[in-house]
């Protein structure tokens, strides 16, 4: 995303990157181009709700128009996605509804499936089923194993979150059924 925005191919901002994982890369990146992080684990919170309350005041002090999530891995409590209900981006690898969770790669792989491939979605209270906002498909080869479909599904993610988050900020995407 920073990348796009540099080349002009991402009419957006970057209010502030935030990430449960103080060793994240996305967290060096944004402190190099000098754009605001925050570190926020799970350990300093007696439960998920407080965490996500301070996830909350650190979007609203930042003046989000849009959560993109990208590596969170954790459930954001229901009030939490409710508050940012058709504003919070989620990008999954695998063609969803197949494959939801955790190690959607390993699944796909798994299944015999003969092909796979990311989503985007707006994200709703449970895991991975949100509304879609579009998908893009993966060939499985027949010599791939974890590393090398994953390394193709991310080349994918990556063109469809920057066309999603343009589409939200063109006003052209609805949470209640309009994707790309």
């Amino acid at each position: 995303m920073i990348d796009a925005i540099e080349r002009k191919e991402l009419n957006a901002e970057i209010a502030v990157v935030i990430s449960n994982r103080p060793e994240a890369s996305a967290l060096e990146r944004a402190r190099k181009k000098k754009i605001p992080t925050a570190v926020v684990t799970s350990q300093e919170f007696p439960d998920r709700e407080a965490f996500d309350q301070k996830l909350k005041a650190l979007l609203e002090e930042a003046h989000v128009d849009l959560v993109a999530l990208a590596g969170f891995m954790r459930i954001l409590t229901a009030s939490f996605v409710r508050h940012y209900q058709g504003r919070l981006m989620n990008i999954h690898p695998s063609l969803l509804p197949a494959f939801p969770g955790l190690h959607a790669v390993r699944q796909a792989l798994n299944s015999g499936a003969k092909v796979t491939g990311c989503t985007l979605h707006f994200v709703d209270e449970g895991v991975d089923s949100g509304p879609i906002i579009g998908q893009r498909v993966v060939p499985i080869q027949k010599t791939d194993n974890e590393e090398t479909l994953t390394e193709r599904i991310h080349s994918e993610e990556h063109k469809l979150y920057l066309k999603g988050i343009q589409s939200f900020f063109d006003g052209k995407l609805s949470p209640k059924g309009k994707g790309l």
